[in-house]
């Protein structure tokens, strides 16, 4: 249950949906009305229901508040005690549409011994409905118990993420770059300044190169390479360096732009009148926008943000950063560029640059080995390894490598290093739907292989993929493999 408790938000919305589902089941509806047991089950779909309600608040929070773990665990259990009662029902109701006299045939027998076969099978109804009653009872105090408790863990109802915002107040980036600190990202950043310096010969589309990649990887300092260098500075008349981030708002984002561009600072929300600055700057220069962790993926949105530079036919580009491959996909009129894990040699260099101040291990040869064995725990993610490498700055005894390498990286509070707080808002992003299939693989040692067929086939046990039409389950879990693998 710990387990299970721990893999938050995605895995509890899912069981509740699920639950939730099957109390509107009309054999369930129609066979708890035969039995009297109707006014119960609604009392107890009610009580879940009001959890339901601050369920994603909760799941939000076990990560740093081990309070509303045990709150969480014990609702898991409550839980299953409630899917257990569900099951029995649709026993019974399956039971009784199965046979023309519901549940004599075992009881009937006996009852015959007895030569009281109809007095024995009142009796063994009566027997369901008031064991049934019992249980639901006893589990519905329980859950009136634990929905209680949402007060005293200041749980909110329906905040669908602005729980997880307030807390994630990330420090916004700047176009300025230390090339020198900056490893292995050369070949990448030619690429994307040569898709910069082709003239445009259309305007129908302007030109966006979206930069995608996990979190960590490195896409906003490529684009803070290509921003600040000097081919690109000479072919475009104005930059602009904007950072989006996931509370997308056009207006905000317009008004940025336009301080960018011409040092002012708009003094009006109103849209027209800021499509109207802008379309004005652009039809007399050629500006590059760099559009950095940028995750709205409406189109409509999208579509009134750019439409200055659609009518300002100024030759402008525009370049995204982003981990999400829809809005890449939304956004982007060039193809986008996949970035790539950092190489080895390119990780190890940073590693000694930040934790030694220097290029590679040669004054500290002893550290060798135990460096190399931290970089590979960090996969290719210049991030990690940055965020190790400050747990280890100026710190040059073997013992103090080692208890970092022996450490769990992602067992980082967000105080400690950003790479744990950026790898989680890439799960909280993820689909309602995608997060407790995600999720529940975190239940496996680390670096489990798994099978797809399978790992399908345990989502479906539990609950996680269930049909929908005439689309099979097994094709649908097929499907979330692919997309959790390009989120």
């Amino acid at each position: 249950m710990e387990a299970l408790a721990a893999i938050g938000e995605g895995f509890f919305t899912s069981m509740f949906v699920a639950l939730l589902g099957r109390f509107k089941s009309s054999d369930l509806i129609y066979f708890a009305k035969k039995e009297k047991l109707d006014v119960d089950l609604r009392k107890l779909e009610k009580t879940l229901l009001s959890i339901n309600a601050v369920l994603t608040d909760a799941g939000e929070k076990p990560v740093t508040d081990r309070t509303v773990k045990l709150w969480l665990t014990e609702l898991t259990d409550s839980a299953y005690d409630v899917e257990d009662v569900l099951d029995e029902f649709a026993y019974e109701a399956l039971q009784h549409k199965l046979t023309a006299q519901p549940r004599t045939s075992v009881r009937t027998v006996r009852c015959w011994h007895n030569l009281a076969s109809l007095s024995c099978f009142k009796w063994g109804a009566g027997t369901f409905s008031v064991k049934m009653r019992s249980k639901i009872k006893g589990i519905d105090a329980r859950l009136q118990e634990i929905a209680t408790q949402k007060s005293d863990l200041e749980l909110r109802e329906n905040v669908e993420g602005r729980a997880y915002k307030a807390r994630d107040q990330r420090l916004p980036t700047t176009c300025l770059v230390n090339e020198v600190n900056v490893y292995g990202r050369e070949k990448d950043k030619e690429a994307i300044v040569e898709r910069l310096l082709v003239e445009t010969t259309s305007d129908a589309e302007v030109p966006v190169i979206p930069i995608v990649g996990m979190g960590g990887i490195g896409k906003t300092t490529l684009a803070q390479l290509v921003y600040n260098d000097e081919k690109v500075a000479g072919f475009f008349d104005s930059k602009a360096w904007i950072y989006v981030s996931e509370d997308f708002d056009v207006i905000k984002v317009m008004k940025a732009i336009l301080q960018s561009v011409n040092g002012g600072v708009p003094d009006t929300n109103d849209l027209n009148l800021l499509h109207i600055k802008l379309k004005e700057e652009l039809s007399v220069k050629k500006i590059l926008f760099v559009l950095d962790d940028f995750w709205h993926d409406n189109y409509v949105d999208w579509t009134s943000l750019i439409l200055p530079l659609e009518v300002g036919k100024s030759g402008s580009k525009i370049i995204i950063t982003t981990r999400n491959q829809n809005v890449a996909k939304m956004t982007g009129t060039l193809p986008a560029y996949q970035l790539k894990e950092l190489a080895y040699d390119d990780c190890l260099s940073v590693l000694a640059h930040h934790s030694l101040g220097r290029e590679n291990f040669d004054g500290h040869p002893h550290l060798n080995d135990i460096g190399k064995e931290i970089v590979k725990k960090c996969k290719g993610l210049p991030l990690a390894v940055k965020t190790l490498a400050g747990l280890l700055r100026n710190k040059v005894t073997y013992e103090e490598w080692e208890a970092v390498s022996r450490s769990k990286m992602w067992d980082l509070t967000e105080e400690k290093g950003g790479i744990f707080s950026d790898l989680r808002l890439s799960y909280h992003h993820l689909p309602s739907h995608l997060k407790p299939c995600f999720a529940y693989c975190s239940l496996f040692p680390k670096g489990h292989e798994f099978d797809r067929d399978e790992l399908v086939l345990l989502w479906i046990a539990a609950g996680l993929v269930q049909q929908k039409g005439d689309k099979q389950p097994e094709d649908i879990g097929r499907d979330r493999i692919i997309t959790n693998r390009c989120s």
